[in-house]
């Protein structure tokens, strides 16, 4: 198909008028080639990074075959993590929302199970989860799949890597044979083409990863001695001056370790692993998302789901197992066409692996060419509110920014990202009215109510 034009699918009044109000002029590569095929109900596997508009992809070809009126699960989306669950979740409640009385639930680990079943009680169309939550559900027959059209398996690829093979196979089981299964991965590996051969049917193999703009990212590669690793980190820090950094360790301990380090020296820094709690987690992600936060620390498990559209540099603090994690992690600077910063560092007992790396693009300097910037230190331009109410309590962002513009009397710039969560809600407020903007909210009202809130430091102890 060459025409990219939306107008040209078979599609509703209402999706072609939400598509254009939200901007959506024309497909992207891989809506080109998957959305028409989608649209006629054929099982399809495609090859796609994140950012290339996959989630609309499928999402357009869910919401398309959706009866509303059949008050059943209709279609099931597994994710690898509860942040990219949350993620495919927004952006389907968005392209639903010319279609009225569509219910989307996510189904996610880390997450009361109570609340869960109670929503599952009253129905749902489409089931956005991870594939552990999802088959408790299953198990404790909370969830049926009987009238599943559509499976989706997103970033299948990752899925894997985690080990959630097993449950996946397990809940394909509860579905029907006679559905449409789409899956896409940013990898094509093996066992990628393992698992689409004995899931899906005749499916159509799309590869549109040649045909995106690739991301602008400037590849630094640096030898380091390794008793002077952390000191050579910041020396690259104070060089750049990025705006916000993700560093990438590949154990827990050391992500911990190089976080209080760079705290110490006056660096914003959280980390991320696998040791926090959902609330832990949620709180560092949402804080680095909202440049409340300058640095994360993260172990790749950690940062899967991690989407920041603005990234300024990734840092491989360790060297990555192999090319395709190397390919992952560096993925998530250089996005919409702006252009990222990607830095390597090695030691000398590991230069026989950097063979592996050397390519024309790739430059391996001399790190004593780096400026040395004296007593560098790295804060972030916000601070983070949290308030003690979210969605239960019908808050929403433009309550809450209704009222700091409003009756605070700050000025819009100065309010940056809103988060709203069930019970919370997370205002990034830059740092110079943040006393202005905790006063308000602790004092004054929001829909008429006053909440508890109360302020993140901005250095981790």
């Amino acid at each position: 198909m060459n025409d990219s034009n939306f107008s040209c699918l078979p599609l509703s009044k209402a999706m072609l008028h939400t598509l254009n109000e939200l901007g959506f002029k024309v497909m992207t590569p891989v809506q080109v080639e998957s959305l028409p095929h989608i649209l006629k109900n054929r099982d399809v596997i495609a090859q796609a990074k994140t950012g290339s508009g996959k989630t609309a992809a499928f999402g357009i070809g869910v919401l398309n075959k959706l009866d509303v009126k059949k008050f059943r699960v209709q279609s099931l989306i597994l994710c690898p993590t509860r942040e990219l669950a949350d993620q495919v979740a927004k952006e389907l409640r968005r392209l639903a929302r010319a279609t009225h009385n569509v219910k989307i639930l996510i189904l996610c680990g880390g997450a009361p199970f109570g609340p869960q079943y109670g929503s599952l009680l009253h129905g749902a169309h489409i089931i956005v989860g991870t594939p552990g939550r999802v088959l408790q559900h299953l198990d404790k027959k909370y969830l049926s799949l009987k009238n599943l059209d559509t499976l989706v398996l997103d970033e299948a690829d990752r899925m894997l890597d985690m080990g959630f093979i097993n449950e996946i196979d397990r809940i394909i089981a509860h579905a029907p044979k006679n559905r449409q299964t789409l899956l896409f991965s940013a990898t094509y590996p093996e066992k990628i083409m393992d698992l689409s051969s004995s899931i899906q049917v005749n499916a159509l193999n799309i590869q549109t990863t040649s045909g995106e703009s690739p991301n602008k990212i400037r590849e630094y590669f640096y030898e380091v001695a390794h008793n002077n690793k952390l000191a050579m980190l910041i020396k690259v820090i104070g060089h750049h001056k990025p705006q916000n950094i993700l560093v990438f360790c590949n154990t827990k301990i050391q992500t911990q370790d190089v976080a209080a380090d760079l705290s110490h020296a006056g660096i914003d820094t959280l980390a991320i692993h696998g040791d926090l709690e959902q609330y832990q987690r949620t709180d560092v992600l949402v804080r680095f998302a909202n440049k409340s936060c300058s640095v994360l620390v993260a172990t790749d498990v950690a940062a899967r789901g991690l989407d920041i559209k603005e990234l300024g540099m990734v840092v491989n603090y360790d060297i990555p197992q192999d090319e395709a994690t190397y390919t992952h992690r560096i993925g998530r600077t250089g996005r919409a066409g702006k252009e990222g910063l990607a830095v390597t560092l090695f030691t000398k007992s590991q230069t026989p692996e950097m063979r592996y790396y050397r390519n024309e693009i790739r430059r391996f300097d001399d790190i004593d060419t780096l400026n040395e910037v004296e007593e560098f230190t790295l804060t972030p331009p916000n601070v983070t509110i949290v308030l003690e109410g979210g969605k239960k309590d019908k808050v929403r962002p433009g309550d809450i920014l209704g009222a700091l513009t409003g009756a605070a009397g700050i000025e819009s710039k100065y309010v940056g990202k809103i988060d709203i969560y069930d019970r919370q809600s997370y205002i990034a407020i830059d740092s110079s009215m943040i006393e202005k903007a905790y006063s308000y909210l602790k004092n004054g009202k929001i829909k008429g109510r006053t909440f508890s809130v109360w302020v993140f430091d901005q250095i981790t102890e």
